[in-house]
């Protein structure tokens, strides 16, 4: 397996919109850790954790979102994995 860790900003119509809700789902059904929570300045921040391609997929849907969400854009910094969680959470 290739593990990779990715740190996500996310910004746009992100919050208010199950956003963190629907991005543990899919963080969950993809078998990733990590953590998601919503940033003061109205964004949203993931942190993604687990095989390659489960990030990437992760990272392709958190550039749609759920539903109701409107992404404006999403900064994503690939960072050395380092297998520190053992579930994805929300994170206040």
């Amino acid at each position: 397996m290739n593990d990779s860790r990715a740190h996500l900003r996310i910004a746009g119509r992100v919050q208010g919109v199950f956003f963190r809700q629907s991005t543990r789902e899919t963080a969950r059904r993809l078998g990733l850790t990590g953590w998601v929570r919503n940033c003061r300045d109205g964004s949203v921040e993931a942190l993604f954790e687990g095989d390659t391609a489960a990030v990437q997929q992760a990272i392709d849907w958190c550039r749609r979102g759920p539903p109701a969400a409107r992404v404006d854009s999403l900064a994503c910094d690939w960072q050395p994995f380092c297998g520190e969680f053992a579930r994805f959470e929300i994170r206040d």
